[in-house]
């Protein structure tokens, strides 16, 4: 077999392949007489028919499981001899398709497309400049999270002497139809509704007031097009609902006695606070820490500009819509019924997405090489450990999960080697200390100073988790609610 190499990219190697006549003779013959010993033709008993009227009778056959038995082989040689490594199925084109003989009295000559890791530049990675921002605690912070700390320990005190009004909690059974019948009808058991709230529909406030215990109210609301729940959307459904009970909710004191009530350590409630401040304060740092590390990554990006692999492109992409599709079937959406022009917009939006992600991670792999980053098996063993902490669960049960995912352990590796080449990419870089500045107004001027008709830019697509976040993320239990979609 004969076979030449050609560069057509530097993703895209092209391999002509010339398989000699006596190869696929061999093949064409062993074919032939598979065909003869079991096939049934007029005029003969089975298995005594002609072979050169087996081979007329069933030549398309015979042609197709020729190409079959010999090519994968052949196809699987040459890409070895070359040293090629192959980074999804080869696109394999014959020269001659019309008068293709594959009976052995000539060579069969093909080309194969094969798409390869490129080799990537080394990266210049070292001295660039990022500005380190953290956010200050913001005004009410610290009390609207020990306000919430306080709401988890409230109780529901029965109210008696008076119908439902604003500032209640309601425990009601609901059920709602579709006026147009074209949605599944919701159903709703214990739902907790309070009164006003501001999460709360006003339509369920107004028609919900003035209820006792196991009143029955039934009641239409017309949803807005523009509602944030796609489900309702534009719907109107007609709701009946049950009171079961109508209560007040009733907070703890807001003291030291209910600080100490907590069991996690406080002494007082002035304790309560200091170290939520310190464990506010990491986080702020945290998260200062997180954004440096995405500003560094993102300029690493865009200075350098080299061709990706198409294959690795649409991997990521499809990852980014599968995530996409996930957060909106937790919203209510029925995948099955979205519009199929729409998927495709929604993968052709998340497209240069997917090549910065790609693009990233080509880059920061070629650190890891220069930094000679070794991951070992201990490093592996810590971090399970670490997320066994994290989910309070026993390592091995961890271990368990994470073998049971495509990839097992080595995604843990590859984590761990990707993270340790930003850490590289922090050291080398020039950090400085700066303001805080809120991300929703640092465009601002930009934006105003934009054109009239000048289309907005949407929003980013979500970033696929990595493997090992989805195969050790647990579904936490929703406490039921009739509160709108923030």
């Amino acid at each position: 077999m004969k076979t030449e190499l050609k560069e057509v990219s530097p993703t895209q190697r092209e391999i002509h392949i010339e398989i000699e006549p006596e190869a696929i003779k061999t093949v064409y013959n062993n074919v032939s007489q598979k065909y003869a010993k079991g096939a049934t033709v007029p005029g003969f008993r089975k298995g005594f028919a002609p072979l050169d009227v087996i081979r007329m009778r069933f030549k398309e056959e015979i042609k197709n499981e020729v190409l079959r038995e010999l090519l994968p082989e052949k196809v699987q040689q040459a890409i070895e001899e070359n040293e090629l490594q192959p980074l999804a199925e080869p696109h394999l084109h014959f020269d001659n398709m019309e008068n293709m003989k594959l009976n052995g009295s000539e060579p069969l000559s093909l080309h194969i497309h094969v798409e390869v890791m490129p080799e990537i530049p080394t990266p210049d990675y070292k001295g660039l400049e990022v500005t380190r921002r953290v956010r200050p605690l913001p005004e009410g912070e610290m009390d609207r999270i020990i306000d919430q700390r306080r709401q988890s320990g409230a109780t529901l005190i029965p109210v008696e002497g008076r119908k439902s009004e604003e500032g209640d909690t309601l425990i009601v059974d609901l059920e709602g139809t579709f006026e147009d019948g074209d949605s599944d009808p919701i159903k709703a058991d214990d739902l907790e509704i309070t009164l006003g709230d501001e999460g709360i529909e006003k339509s369920f406030t107004d028609n919900l007031a003035g209820l006792e215990e196991d009143d029955d109210k039934e009641f239409t609301v017309s949803y807005p097009a523009d509602f944030s729940s796609p489900m309702l959307a534009g719907k109107t459904v007609n709701y009946k609902a049950k009171v079961k009970s109508v209560g007040k909710v009733e907070l703890p004191e807001l003291d030291d006695d209910w600080a100490q009530s907590l069991e996690e350590g406080y002494e007082s409630l002035a304790d309560l606070k200091e170290r939520l401040g310190k464990d506010l304060e990491q986080v702020s740092n945290s998260d200062a820490d997180a954004a440096m590390r995405t500003e560094l990554i993102n300029k690493l990006i865009e200075k350098h500009d080299f061709e990706i692999p198409n294959s690795l492109v649409e991997a990521q992409a499809r990852n980014l819509l599968n995530n996409f599709a996930q957060d909106m079937q937790q919203r209510g959406v029925d995948l099955n019924k979205v519009d199929k022009e729409f998927v495709q917009m929604a993968y052709n939006q998340m497209r240069p997405q997917a090549e910065r992600d790609v693009r990233g991670a080509m880059l920061l792999e070629k650190i890891a090489e220069i930094e000679n980053v070794d991951v070992t098996d201990e490093d592996v063993s810590k971090e399970i450990e670490m997320m066994a902490n994290y989910y309070g669960v026993p390592a091995e049960q961890i271990r368990q999960s994470i073998q049971s995912q495509q990839g097992g352990e080595a995604n843990i590796a590859n984590n761990l080697r990707t993270r340790k080449a930003v850490e590289a990419l922090v050291k080398h870089a020039k950090v400085s200390e700066g303001e805080w500045v809120d991300p929703s107004q640092a465009n601002a001027p930009e934006a105003e100073a934009s054109t009239e008709g000048e289309e907005k830019p949407k929003a980013k697509a979500k970033k696929a988790k990595s493997e090992t976040e989805e195969a050790e993320a647990e579904e936490k239990p929703k406490k039921k609610s009739a509160k709108k979609d923030k």
